[in-house]
């Protein structure tokens, strides 16, 4: 019985030992990923014929793109499962539907967007994230701003104030609070919940620097990740 305890004692032992000695970046293997099991549609906005903003040589699509792929990358190290509705410098049709042609630039436009719907719905997605950059007539307007579809689903306007939380709190360049409207169709269509993050304004010209930044989109992408997280913790799981 003793030769027994002593063989358990020096088990426990080594087993505390190879737990401690792991280093702190290894213990993702003994703990659940932060976003493991949950699939997000991140959105970027615009694409192709349609550039959406721009200030010059400077292109809203651009933008998005850029920032949607670094932040896909950050959700699936969280754990997510991910799915684009664009990850190439066209629309979605010319990525998903290349052989279909459209004889307006506005009906293009338009299945492009029923398009994007039917890739969110489809997916059976647990959040979608749609990314846009903003711009306005006068220069002094600056920061990001979530928005959430005052009729779409509920968890919308939770997950809209997590991430403005996490932006005020990260990036600091703005006090704004997570918006309702109703206008963005992606929105009203969402099956999950749903926000449209305009990350900043192209039309300042100091936060147009920043937005084409890498330094600075991956901060804005980490922050994005921050507040979906917090939103899977509080209100999923």
């Amino acid at each position: 019985m003793k030769k027994w305890l002593v063989i358990l004692v020096l088990f426990l032992i080594s087993l505390l030992a190879v737990f401690y000695g792991t280093k702190a970046s290894d213990l993702s293997f003994f703990l659940p990923e932060p976003l493991s099991g949950v699939k997000i549609v991140i959105d970027p906005g615009h694409g192709g014929i349609d550039g959406g903003a721009s200030h010059g040589e400077t292109v809203e699509r651009d933008i998005t793109l850029a920032m949607s792929l670094k932040l896909e990358k950050e959700l699936k190290a969280k754990g997510a499962t991910v799915v684009m509705t664009r990850s190439k410098e066209g629309d979605a049709i010319a990525e998903h539907t290349p052989d279909e042609s459209y004889n307006t630039t506005r009906a293009r436009k338009r299945a492009d967007l029923l398009l994007r719907e039917e890739i969110m719905n489809n997916s059976e997605a647990d959040i979608v994230l749609s990314l846009h950059v903003n711009a306005v007539p006068e220069e002094r307007w600056r920061g990001a701003q979530v928005f959430y579809h005052a009729e779409g689903h509920e968890g919308g306007e939770l997950l809209a104030k997590s991430i403005q939380g996490a932006i005020r709190e990260d990036i600091g360049n703005t006090e704004r609070e997570a918006l309702a409207i109703k206008q963005v169709y992606i929105l009203k269509k969402a099956k999950a919940p749903a926000v449209l993050v305009e990350t900043g304004f192209l039309s300042n010209n100091e936060e147009r620097e920043l937005l084409k930044s890498e330094k600075y989109q991956k901060k804005m992408v980490e922050a994005i990740a921050k507040g979906v997280s917090r939103f899977v913790e509080d209100n999923i799981y």
